[in-house]
């Protein structure tokens, strides 16, 4: 007979792992020993680069047969802030008035101590002869740069010649309500760095100098000033917002010789990474002279489309909250973005009021409604199958 998992006990083991990012300080040997105790088979895998910090992961799989239900998600946290600032032990994993606070409970060991559970209900209440495997892929590098994480993990996963069929990131996806919101897509993320190089001079002579801010103010009022679309059916307009402008100029009669901004896109799928990025330098030119423009994209815009896989989660959430989810595209990044290459993907999970906030907490009564939804998901989806 399969063990029952409690989700709240194991939401609380996964807090007191302090893990902030790379650190696993144990929170992957406490989700490894309650799959293997559900049979899963587990591979710790630890990555690592040039100048990176080693990080482990878990990939776990229960069963040989497709199709292959993956559930996705990390139990790295950002770091806790000003402890002070808490009115509990950040790690402590208290419950207060039927909430559970500590750093990482929305953002998101509740979830994935609710995927554990719900697979453990599943098991127990699986009709015979239902075909089909589940499996875990949990990093420790989501928070961080998500260099030696889920894309290493998927990477391995192709060398081995395994494939996943769908993926649920457990993401924290609703904005106040449980079952609110699912995310089909995510905007893609370019973040730029422009450097405008002049000639120093005395603001008394300025034909004797090229002033950079003229024309780095010049450029941005071009790319911050014309809007890049209209947005799409699933994906709202592509936004651009300036975050640094920088000269390091002390005193108010010399003309510098460089000017430095920073600013981010976000942007929807009309758009890719290299295209903006083109975009950009023909902005800059237009305004003349010298400049440097550098862009990095840490994930390109995406869209699963609604299918089957949405549908699935949409009629689970119905089930158990009797809420109809909006299909959204809104927020930052997730390693969904890795996961997309490989299979359909969505995002589902907790409420992301309290996410990287002193006094990070959640809900009691969500994390068990969460974990009956991820165990009709499971229901839905493999009922669904030859």
């Amino acid at each position: 007979m399969t063990q029952a998992i409690d989700p709240l006990d194991l939401s609380r083991a996964l807090i007191r792992c302090p893990s902030i990012t790379p650190v696993d300080a144990g929170a992957l040997d406490v989700l490894g020993g309650a799959l293997e105790g559900l049979g899963f088979a587990c591979n710790r895998l630890t990555f690592s680069a040039d100048g990176t910090d080693d990080v482990d992961n878990l990939y776990a799989r229960l069963g040989e047969g497709g199709p292959n239900f993956c559930f996705a998600g990390h139990t790295d946290v950002v770091p806790v802030g000003d402890a002070g600032a808490w009115t509990v032990d950040p790690f402590g994993a208290e419950v207060v008035g039927e909430r559970l606070f500590g750093r990482g409970a929305a953002d998101m060991k509740c979830a994935v101590a609710a995927f554990v559970a719900a697979v453990a209900r599943y098991l127990a209440d699986r009709k015979a002869g239902r075909k089909g495997s589940i499996s875990l892929l949990i990093t420790g590098d989501e928070e961080g740069a998500a260099i030696n994480g889920t894309v290493k993990v998927l990477d391995w996963l192709t060398e081995r010649g395994e494939t996943l069929d769908a993926c649920l990131v457990g993401e924290p996806t609703n904005p106040a309500i449980l079952g609110e919101m699912i995310k089909i897509g995510r905007r893609g993320s370019l973040g730029g760095q422009l450097t405008v190089n002049g000639i120093q001079g005395h603001v008394a002579y300025p034909h004797l100098a090229d002033n950079p801010v003229r024309r780095l103010v010049r450029m941005l009022a071009a790319i911050d000033g014309t809007p890049l679309d209209d947005g799409t059916e699933h994906f709202p307009p592509s936004t651009v917002a300036l975050t640094s402008i920088d000269v390091g100029n002390p005193v108010s009669n010399v003309i510098p010789a460089r000017a430095d901004a920073a600013f981010n896109i976000r942007f929807n799928d009309r758009h890719t990474g290299d295209s903006l990025a083109a975009w950009l330098d023909e902005q800059c030119r237009e305004a003349g002279g010298d400049f440097d423009l550098r862009t990095t994209v840490s994930g390109e815009a995406f869209l699963t489309p609604p299918g089957p896989l949405s549908d699935v989660i949409a009629a689970a959430i119905w089930r158990v909250t009797g809420r109809t989810p909006e299909l959204s595209t809104t927020g930052g990044t997730s390693d969904a973005r890795f996961i997309k290459d490989h299979c359909p993907v969505a995002e589902f999970g907790m409420i992301n009021e309290t996410a990287h906030k002193v006094d990070e907490n959640v809900a009691v009564s969500d994390i068990l409604a969460l974990t009956d939804i991820y165990q009709a998901v499971l229901d839905g989806f493999f009922a669904g199958q030859p």
